[in-house]
């Protein structure tokens, strides 16, 4: 992962390229979904409990983080959760984002998506996710964009996949009270959230955060949430493993996004816990000072020698600093601690690549095809794969693999050429042969769409 834009990487499907290739082209603000494998770990931990209070399988469930400095927080279909990177970094305690995740979560157990989709049902849970992403760029970007494009206008958009009535709001709100209290969370965080939000329905749409146009937010709501805090008086206790969970995501979040200058200023040099050594680890390689960068994650690893995101950080920062061996033991490290996380393996195919030998590119292949096969739509290890493939002398599955790269960065011509290549070079009727076929009738498909 580039230092320029880390931790970014977007996950799609070949079903929604339709809607996708047509909302990244257009000129509004970019929202992007940072993946992350530490984050979503972190995220996930915060989740678990909630999910189970609330009848949710938690291995189904996705919590992803969307690059956007408003904040909000939304239900995408009956699995999937976003939260905006903004809020994450407003928010001061486990308990708040628990707290969100509690109200999605509540929204995704009382049927409120499931009915707002079932006009789409057919098209798929990948098609769902589509649509709420290209909604998401009108709803809190240029409002005549993408929603627009997926789905005749952004007013249907927001409608059909964002906007909850005071009635689902209200329950959601109480349920989500109830989740936390079986899960030993006060119920306090979620009046202490809604906090945050107050008065913003006096200002003009425009001003107001999107939490507020997608969750009406009143005097009443407030007043009802605090009183489902007081009546569960006798739930929550401090959890240091949410705490700690918590600090690592908000922490790893903010060093990436925000100045390096910034973070060094707010981590103290005396402060040697392990959210610290990374911050400043990461902040130091932004500027970027390899030494100093290594430094810090040298001394995080050795308080943390089995934690597999910590040598995946420790790879990314010599990977970067252009030190291509020690990245590969770095990452191999980290692969033999998580093996099927496909963001490590992604980072660890990179070093591989990197280092630009025959044994080297022939293993990068395979740890780039492992990878794929967990999450195939990560722009940047298509990218890899791409490279990789082209050095093994497989062209067509280069030209697929850069074919699908360029579709879900929004390039459908180019994207539409290179799966041409690729229809050309594979063998008919094999599983590459057929998604190039994807790409092609989906550039079709909107290329008819724009000229209406």
């Amino acid at each position: 992962m580039a230092a320029a834009r880390p931790l970014i990487g977007v996950r799609l499907t070949a079903a929604v390229m339709v809607i996708l290739m047509a909302v990244l082209a257009l000129p509004a603000r970019a929202q992007t979904i940072i993946r992350d494998a530490e984050i979503e770990y972190a995220l996930r931990e915060l989740a678990r409990p909630l999910a189970s209070a609330a009848g949710l399988n938690a291995a189904n469930l996705r919590i992803l983080v969307l690059r956007d400095s408003n904040l909000n927080a939304f239900v995408a279909d009956s699995r999937t959760i976003f939260i905006h990177s903004g809020l994450i970094l407003k928010l001061d305690r486990a308990e708040e984002l628990q707290a969100v995740m509690a109200h999605e979560m509540a929204h995704i157990a009382n049927g409120h998506i499931t009915r707002r989709l079932s006009n789409i049902r057919g098209a798929g849970s990948a098609a769902k996710l589509g649509l709420v992403l290209a909604a998401a760029v009108a709803a809190t970007g240029n409002p005549k964009a993408a929603a627009g494009v997926a789905l005749g206008s952004s007013s249907s958009a927001q409608r059909l996949l964002f906007v909850h009535t005071r009635g689902e709001e209200s329950s959601a709100d109480q349920a989500g009270a109830r989740y936390m209290a079986r899960a030993g969370i006060s119920p306090q965080a979620m009046a202490d959230v809604l906090e945050i939000f107050r008065g913003q329905e006096a200002l003009t749409p425009g001003r107001q955060d999107p939490y507020v146009r997608t969750h009406p937010l009143s005097s009443e709501r407030l007043r009802r949430v605090k009183g489902y805090a007081a009546a569960f008086t006798d739930a929550g206790a401090p959890n240091a493993k949410a705490d700690y969970w918590f600090a690592r995501a908000r922490g790893k979040l903010g060093a990436f996004l925000q100045n390096p200058s910034y973070t060094l200023r707010k981590v103290k040099k005396s402060d040697k816990s392990d959210v610290a050594l990374m911050r400043r680890a990461v902040a130091y390689h932004k500027r970027p000072d390899p030494a100093k960068a290594l430094k810090e994650i040298n001394a995080l690893v050795a308080k943390r020698g089995n934690d597999p995101f910590v040598h995946e950080l420790k790879g990314q920062i010599l990977l970067e600093s252009r030190q291509f061996p020690a990245a590969v033991a770095s990452y191999a490290r980290a692969v033999n601690l998580s093996p099927k996380e496909p963001q490590i393996l992604a980072g660890y195919g990179r070093a591989l690549l990197a280092v630009n030998t025959r044994d080297s590119n022939r293993k990068a292949l395979s740890v780039l095809e492992q990878a794929r096969a967990r999450d195939p739509f990560a722009p940047r290890m298509l990218r890899d794969l791409g490279v990789a493939y082209a050095r093994a002398g497989n062209n067509g599955m280069a030209s697929l693999s850069t074919a699908e790269r360029y579709a879900l960065t929004g390039r459908l011509r180019d994207a539409q050429v290179h799966a041409k290549r690729a229809s050309d070079l594979l063998p008919r009727g094999s599983s590459g042969w057929q998604r190039a076929q994807d790409i092609l009738r989906a550039a079709q498909a909107a290329a008819k769409r724009s000229k209406r």
